[in-house]
């Protein structure tokens, strides 16, 4: 059953996919792009995960769309008519496809016990993730723990990448106390949508901290954690006005999110260093190890949270702000 549904997704995905591709009015191509992440969330939670699928929802369906949309606002309606390259475009997408399957051919069955992934470092996470870390998410003591210098990396190009948006964009310095709210901004006459989004916002951000702060025992963390409240906060922009969202959460704060993840996260290294252990090694922030381990790993997944949620919002706003002022 679980098989038919998932031939069933991923006919749906190539559906859209070609959809994407041949709909020349760019506002139904953003409306199949998110159809389109919604789609892969699914079949991320076929395939049991959890933590991706999460993110998937969160920043592909969610905030990804709003972006777009709001990219849209600057440009037209449609896409230019393109001259000429289509044969060229049809044969290197064809040539890719074809080596893409023929590298399947050699992929391990799904669920393989036998597969190389599961006889190499994937039965010691799964039997010292307990011993050393005292829970169960082997994801979250992989990701924060045992590869924490990946993590660190990836806090790093989220924080880059904010940077890089913001001066690509030419965000002016923050004056939301001397803005007055504009009433007819967002969907404040619209009653449906600010009945049912003032009953989503409270419910979103709480399951944000939620995964947050349970990522250690089910599926979430700091990164889907910063996308889902992100969300929460953008769906509020768009009911009551980027003005009064922005008078909830000044552009200031969400970029003291984003430097004091990074910061914080890097830090709890140093600490580490100072205290003795190696860069990342939590074992040393308490006479217990596996309490500092927890200790860290609920750390630095907060400084996670807060770069990931500053980004998207400060991303968010930087695009709202160029409708603004066009």
């Amino acid at each position: 059953m679980i098989f038919v549904f998932a031939l069933f997704l991923l006919t749906l995905l190539v559906i859209t996919a070609l959809a994407i591709v041949h709909t020349e009015n760019l506002f139904v191509a953003v409306m199949l792009t998110s159809i389109f992440s919604l789609l892969m969330a699914a079949n991320f939670f076929i395939l049991d995960a959890a933590d991706v699928a999460l993110t998937e929802a969160a920043v592909g369906a969610g905030v990804t769309t709003v972006i777009f949309l709001s990219a849209l606002a600057l440009t037209g309606e449609r896409e230019k008519p393109r001259v000429g390259g289509r044969n060229i475009a049809l044969v290197t997408v064809g040539i890719l496809a074809l080596l893409i399957i023929y590298a399947t051919f050699d992929k391990p069955r799904l669920g393989d016990p036998n597969a190389p992934v599961h006889q190499h470092v994937a039965p010691w996470y799964l039997e010292k993730t307990p011993e050393y870390m005292g829970f169960p998410n082997v994801v979250t003591a992989v990701l924060s723990s045992f590869r924490g210098y990946d993590t660190l990396g990836e806090v790093f190009v989220v924080f880059a990448a904010c940077i890089g948006v913001l001066f690509i964009l030419g965000v002016r310095p923050p004056r939301e106390s001397l803005e007055p709210r504009d009433e007819s901004s967002g969907l404040r006459h619209h009653l449906i949508p600010q009945v049912v989004g003032r009953l989503l916002v409270p419910f979103i951000v709480l399951f944000g901290l939620y995964v947050q702060f349970h990522g250690e025992y089910g599926p979430g963390g700091g990164f889907q954690a910063g996308a889902i409240i992100a969300t929460g906060v953008i769906l509020y922009a768009l009911l009551e006005g980027e003005a009064e969202a922005l008078r909830a959460v000044p552009r200031s704060v969400l970029l003291g999110m984003v430097i004091g993840g990074a910061m914080l996260f890097g830090s709890v290294g140093v600490v580490c260093m100072l205290m003795g252990g190696a860069f990342l090694d939590y074992s040393v922030l308490a006479a217990d190890p596996v309490w500092g381990q927890q200790l860290g790993i609920l750390i630095i997944e907060a400084g996670v949270g807060m770069a990931v949620c500053g980004a998207l919002l400060s991303i968010f706003h930087a695009f709202a702000a160029r409708e603004s002022l066009s």
